[in-house]
């Protein structure tokens, strides 16, 4: 008998259904919830220790989703044949749940904290990303867990005009955008998307639109809830004490410390170095003046309630002076300049300097030999465009340990990827690999790789529509409803900001976005000030880039690979590849070419690669050979491979041999081949018929000859 569990189930607009059901699976768990939508359907559980670490100033928490193989009847690739680390599109996931989620814990909850979601079943059809929050943030709702939410996530796509909520796949291909948007009831958390150059106007629309369905998500997740304290009693959350506090210490810092702080920033010094340490000092100088017996006891609490102080400090002097701590205007962007084809060795290259954060971005141009295969649950795939993001400590002047990318480079490097993605040509041939290297990083490094990136594919011949730039945009508030909108902005203006939205677009419209809010209630109106300010950016950056480089190079450089492509019958395909691969490995290593083969629609398409056009002519003259029909009549050059007793054998077309018999070769007699020819001998000769039982080629070298004279009798 299956365990009777509680569910509750609510419809979207187009009448598809979702199911929320607890109290099934996982009940060891402080919060377990599975959503089900369709076929699909995902189980998020939730843990959090009931104390925390001592110590410890801040929210450890973990969000992972996984895709178990099982769920779509499928075994994972590799040796061991299970799951192993995270995929990119699993990362990707977990960043999007993490990011809606982390802003709702109480600030001062500092319990170690653990989400997990599964996807335990899936349907190709139903995008599993976009249930992922939904799922989490039921599971935390419903638990003892301190949480101001519920949250909720939806994906949103636009198909002929129309946006609909949690597209499918296929018209998530045909529409013009693809957007993920967190939301509590009240306020948008989160948005994460591409697009094909769509306006600012769009894009606040569609968010409007996320928005709606968010609110029935969120009541769907209060009314589950509901029905568990219907059936359980009432679900009280745990009461917690992470922090120690000194009020007495807190007003002394506040009162000694905050003209301090505020006249540092009112410096507006633009080096970051000079600027983070004299912020330090003010809290060095206080720290140092406490009694030597109570200064060991009060440093922490003292550099904590000063963070505090110097986030109030800074705030304030953007809102009341209208400018910023490194002495811009709130709209002005950091001077600018890049450079391209910095590195002679590369396909492409470019360094992009903005201020203080720099890139410097390099392009590789590769066969299909070279294209991403993608093994997924739900997806199996290749793909031809790829993007990594590198982010040294040295950039911030740190010593770490080189651990390779974590989450947030997977995260920066697949929002500039899909930014640049949406201008590539459809008729690229190349796979395509974009790597930026971030060597300085003050402010928005992954805007700084769209910029680099647009710079080197340019640089590197790839064929683009647009230009495409990057921009981070910041907001800072107060409770009157005062607020900036800066553009552009500097590290620190992200820590103590209440929102970073990076926009990316050509100068027709937004191509890719990402935007996190710390800030409760920001309307639409003053959001739609910031895309528009955004706009007026991007186009700033466009115009200083246009000053390097404006469209894409007419040539690749000498060294890139050149592809040519061209069509056969697939009846061919066995004769250019030759028994054992014999035939197309001799091509290869006789011209120094690469040859790829694939049959696609009953058809053969074959891509030449070689850094010099001979070697490709070479290839060319060869598949052309082996196309080419013999004709009865037809004069040819030929090989002659082999000599036997009764004739030789003469390759006379690229992988076509024929007999040339010992009465064809000479209009004299001939008792023997010997003497006459030799294997290697290159001669003309005439294809005088084909057998019709066997299909073998007849040759003579003798019609070509001139006939004897004839001696009189």
């Amino acid at each position: 008998m299956s365990q009777i569990g509680i569910s509750h189930t609510f419809e979207l607009a187009d009448g598809r259904s979702i199911t929320l059901e607890t109290g099934k699976l996982a009940k060891q768990a402080d919060g377990a919830v599975v959503v089900k939508m369709g076929n699909t359907m995902l189980l998020a559980t939730v843990v959090s220790n009931k104390d925390a670490k001592e110590g410890t100033d801040f929210l450890p928490l973990s969000v992972d989703y996984q895709e178990k193989f099982a769920a779509a009847g499928r075994f994972p690739g590799g040796f061991f044949k299970r799951e192993a680390r995270l995929s990119d599109y699993e990362i990707l996931t977990c960043r999007l749940v993490d990011r809606a989620l982390r802003p709702l814990f109480p600030d001062d909850y500092h319990s170690d904290t653990q989400v997990l979601i599964s996807l335990i079943s899936g349907e190709k059809n139903v995008m599993p990303d976009a249930l992922a929050c939904l799922a989490a943030a039921a599971a935390i709702t419903i638990s003892d867990i301190p949480f101001n939410g519920p949250v909720s996530e939806v994906r949103v796509g636009k198909v002929d005009g129309k946006l609909i909520a949690n597209p499918t796949v296929e018209e998530i291909a045909k529409g013009t955008l693809d957007m993920i948007i967190a939301a509590t009831d009240k306020d948008i958390m989160m948005v994460e998307g591409e697009m094909k150059e769509i306006s600012e106007a769009e894009m606040l629309e569609a968010i409007k639109f996320a928005h709606e369905v968010i609110r029935i998500q969120i009541k769907a997740i209060s009314d589950l809830a509901a029905k568990v304290i219907a059936a359980k009693g009432p679900i009280v959350k745990r009461t917690y004490s992470h922090e120690t506090n000194d009020a007495e210490l807190k007003e002394r810092v506040y009162k000694a410390l905050y003209d301090k702080a505020y006249a540092v920033a009112k410096t507006q010094n633009p080096n970051k170095k000079e600027r983070s340490a004299a912020f330090k000092a003010v809290i060095t100088e206080f720290i140092v003046s406490l009694p030597e017996e109570e200064r060991k006891a009060k440093e922490f609490l003292s550099k904590k309630y000063y963070h505090e102080v110097e986030y109030d400090a800074v705030r304030r002097f953007v809102l009341d002076e209208r400018a910023r701590l490194d002495g811009r205007k709130t709209d002005q962007i950091r001077p600018i300049w890049s450079e391209i084809g910095y590195l002679p060795s590369a396909h492409g290259s470019a360094i992009f300097t903005r201020g203080e954060t720099q890139s410097l971005t390099t392009v590789t141009l590769g066969t299909k030999l070279d294209l991403q295969s993608i093994d997924r649950a739900l997806y199996q795939g290749q793909n031809n465009f790829m993007l990594h993001y590198n982010f040294p400590a040295f950039s911030t002047g740190e010593v770490k340990p080189n651990r390779g990318p974590g989450r947030r480079e997977i995260g920066h490097g697949n929002l500039a990827e899909r930014a640049l993605r949406q201008v590539l040509s459809s008729e690229n041939p190349y796979t395509v690999r974009v790597v930026s290297d971030i060597l300085e990083s003050n402010g928005s490094s992954s805007m700084a790789t769209v910029c680099a990136g647009t710079l080197a594919l340019m640089d590197a011949g790839v064929k683009i529509n647009k230009p495409v730039s990057g921009i981070a945009m910041g907001l800072i508030t107060d409770e009157k409803g005062k607020y900036a909108i800066l553009s552009d902005i500097l590290g620190d203006e992200d820590h103590l900001g209440d929102m970073d939205f990076k926009v990316c677009g050509t100068k027709d419209g937004i191509t890719a976005c990402q935007m996190d809010l710390k800030v409760d209630g920001l309307p639409y109106e003053v959001m739609a000030e910031a895309l528009e300010q955004a706009k007026k950016g991007r186009m700033h950056i466009l115009a200083e880039m246009a000053k390097t480089i404006t469209t894409s190079k007419e040539d690749y450089k000498p060294h890139a690979p050149r592809i040519v492509k061209i069509t056969i019958p697939k009846e061919f395909i066995g004769a250019i590849i030759g028994p054992g691969g014999k035939i197309i490995q001799e091509m290869q290593r006789e011209t120094g070419a690469t040859i790829v083969i694939e049959e696609i629609n009953n058809m053969g398409h074959i891509d030449i690669v070689a850094t010099n056009r001979d070697a490709i002519d070479a290839v060319l003259a060869k598949i052309k050979g082996i196309v080419a029909q013999p004709e009865v009549g037809e004069v040819y050059e030929g090989k002659v491979k082999s000599i036997m007793p009764f004739g030789a054998f003469v390759e006379f077309m690229s992988g076509k041999d024929g007999l040339l018999h010992i009465s064809e070769v000479e209009h004299r007699r001939l008792d023997s081949m010997e003497g006459v020819l030799k294997e290697g001998d290159k001669i003309q000769v005439k294809l005088i018929g084909v057998d019709p039982k066997t299909g073998k080629f007849k040759l003579s070298r003798k019609a070509l000859l001139p006939k004897p004279e004839q001696t009189p009798a």
